[in-house]
């Protein structure tokens, strides 16, 4: 549980850093698409062994939903820790690596 916490919460921080990178107002707009496409692309890559991918707290409900049992009790984990890297992801993308005009 405890890897799976991480994998998710450190991807999703990265991938919400991403995000705000490629559409910040100093950026070239051209390859906003490339940059987040490739980078759910690597997130994927990395976390499917690990948790099978969320990144997506709506996607893993579903799932859960229908699955039933097990994944019922442990799907707390896919909600809390993306929330919490978004969190974090932000905060350190405004403080850190944000450009000011």
């Amino acid at each position: 549980m405890i890897s799976c916490f991480d994998a998710e919460f450190v991807l999703t921080a990265f991938f919400l850093i991403i995000i705000l990178g490629a559409t910040d107002k100093f950026t070239n707009g051209k390859f906003v698409g490339v940059a987040i496409g490739l980078g759910l692309t690597l997130i994927h890559l990395v976390s499917i062994p690990i948790t099978n991918t969320s990144v997506n707290p709506a996607r893993s409900l579903s799932q859960a939903v229908f699955a039933g049992g097990e994944p019922l009790n442990q799907v707390w984990l896919f909600w809390v820790a993306p929330i919490a890297g978004a969190i974090v992801g932000g905060f350190i993308y405004k403080m850190l690596l944000q450009k000011s005009e």
